[in-house]
């Protein structure tokens, strides 16, 4: 297969979604089509032992959430499909937002009942600034929920989204029949008894057809035939142009958990969604057809495998065929790189590839030599965009709870924080470490994953920090910033890289400090020109 026939094969999209909307759920049922599942494990049910594949750590098998961004690819009708499946909960929107600059799409999963909801408006959002074409898919429609119209209303005002209508769903809830696809004119029953596994559709190119009444009852036929009517007149037809260009935004209804409306989805997205597209570098536009190797790592996870202390450094490939054994320059250090075992992710097993093309997400093993942000190419120099570490919401002191641990302490921060999952700042005057979060969860993660992947207790002390400002003196020599280091010494801490840190208490005391040293600037993200 020629370089180009493997990237127009390829699609790489991010599912994202409020907490609960199913959206792990969703994932599952996307691997069963693919065949690289047997059975989807009910992430709700505790009747059946089997967790979500997508979830593979401890922490989020209790609770039923994804913490980490995981990488899931298997093949749908001779595509390779890419999903990157990103936590819902907003302590961890970071992580989400980084996953967002590496998928060429994205599918918004919105709860029939719930509607829109705060995380989903905040990651569309991030969508809509860098004009990511969005599918939707209007989730658990087994249950009694808002009316259709009403929902597509809620997610053209409340998301800013021009959307059409690709399904339509016939009844909900208890009187839920069945979805009319409009995009393959096929109506798709509900039978309710299987769950897990796949029901076929019946084909229906002519609603006006009198069969329609004797499938699914004259009433249902007769409301179905008034609102795909309605349908027709309000909302704009589907356009394959505006929808890359994130102008239009498909929608479809279904029933993730009961395999509904799940493969329509999927058959329309590999047919619609984009390949792999040209991505932006701060020295020049990279496209994906490029024959020289480009890529940068976008999220960095430590112990995947906890009986092996590995890391993982995940590349999303933007140009060229990542080849094994070839050596690559790592931009920022200025080396030449090796990887003798490049993984692959399918479904939940890796396994070791010899060939990756653009649109692929590579597992790099890594001992400590890369950052997000990072980028690997044949020599040149280039610098992906990356995703600046936002001021963090909370601050807490770090105490080691068993000095003997202090090693592997020291080393369990180091790593975490490498992967994003949190700051930390060291204090300049004592040394004392700070860690600083998106969100409280995040604590408990922390405090969890110490002590189970490096055998660390740690407790924390709160401290009074409203926000973390990167501090940029005009001229470092100058009386001025001299002073400000004076004054504000029990408040300045360095960042991961050394950076300077002023920890303000307050909104005031920011104020109040830009106005005194106004030749020292303050940040609240950690990339500043």
């Amino acid at each position: 297969m020629s370089f180009l026939e493997e990237i127009q094969k390829r699609r790489t999209f991010g599912i994202i979604s409020h907490p609960d909307a199913g959206k792990t759920t969703l994932t599952e049922k996307l691997l069963l089509f693919g065949g690289a599942i047997q059975e989807a494990g009910a992430v709700k049910n505790n009747k059946i032992k089997k967790g979500a594949t997508s979830d593979f750590m401890e922490i989020e098998r209790q609770r039923g959430i994804s913490v980490a961004t995981s990488v899931l690819a298997f093949i749908y009708k001779d595509k390779k499909i890419n999903i990157l499946d990103t936590p819902g909960h907003k302590d961890f929107a970071e992580d989400t937002f980084r996953t967002l600059t590496a998928v060429d799409s994205v599918i918004v999963v919105i709860d029939v009942a719930k509607g829109v909801e705060p995380q989903t408006e905040k990651l569309v959002e991030v969508c809509r600034m860098r004009k990511i074409p969005m599918l939707v898919f209007i989730n658990k429609l087994d249950r009694e929920g808002k009316d259709a119209f009403d929902l597509l209303d809620e997610v053209e005002q409340k998301l800013g989204l021009k959307v059409t209508p690709m399904s339509f769903p016939i009844g909900m809830g208890y009187d839920f029949k069945g979805i009319y696809n409009i995009w393959e004119k096929k109506l798709n029953l509900f039978s309710g008894e299987n769950k897990t596994s796949i029901s076929e559709g019946v084909q229906f190119d002519n609603l006006s057809n009198p069969e329609l009444d004797n499938v699914i009852g004259e009433d249902a036929a007769n409301t179905l035939r008034e609102e795909t009517e309605l349908v027709y007149e309000v909302y704009p037809e589907f356009n394959h142009e505006e929808y890359l260009a994130g102008d239009l935004q498909p929608v479809f209804f279904g029933s993730a958990l009961n395999n509904f409306g799940v493969k329509e989805l999927l058959d329309a997205f590999i047919e619609i969604a984009p390949q792999p597209q040209p991505k932006k570098a701060e020295e020049r536009l990279v496209d994906s057809k490029e024959e020289k190797l480009t890529g940068f790592v976008f999220k960095i996870h430590a112990n995947m495998d906890p009986k092996h202390r590995d890391r993982l450094a995940f590349v999303k490939i933007v140009s060229g065929t990542f080849k094994r054994n070839a050596p690559y320059l790592h931009v920022r250090n200025g080396k030449k790189v090796k990887f003798s075992s490049p993984n692959a992710f399918f479904a939940e097993k890796k396994q070791i590839v010899d060939e990756s093309y653009p649109g692929d997400i590579v597992g790099l093993h890594d001992t400590g030599n890369f950052k997000i942000g990072d980028t690997l190419t044949e020599g040149e120099k280039l610098n992906f965009k990356g995703i600046p570490s936002f001021s963090p919401e909370h601050f807490r002191y770090v105490n080691n709870a068993d000095p003997m641990k202090s090693k592997q302490l020291y080393k369990g921060l180091d790593q975490l924080m490498d992967e994003g999952v949190a700051q930390l700042f060291t204090m300049e005057m004592n040394g004392r470490r700070i860690v600083g979060t998106v969100g409280a969860l995040q604590y408990e993660v922390i405090q969890y994953r110490l002590e189970h992947e490096y055998g660390a207790k740690c407790t924390y002390e709160n401290i009074a920090v409203h926000k973390a400002c990167w501090v940029q003196p005009e001229d470092p020599k100058n009386e001025e910033f001299k002073e400000f280091k004076r004054v504000k010494q029990r408040y300045l801490a360095k960042d991961k890289e050394g950076k300077l840190v002023f920890l303000a208490d307050s909104a005031f005391t920011i104020q109040m400090t830009q106005s005194k040293y106004p030749t020292v600037k303050l940040h609240f993200t950690s990339e500043f020109e």
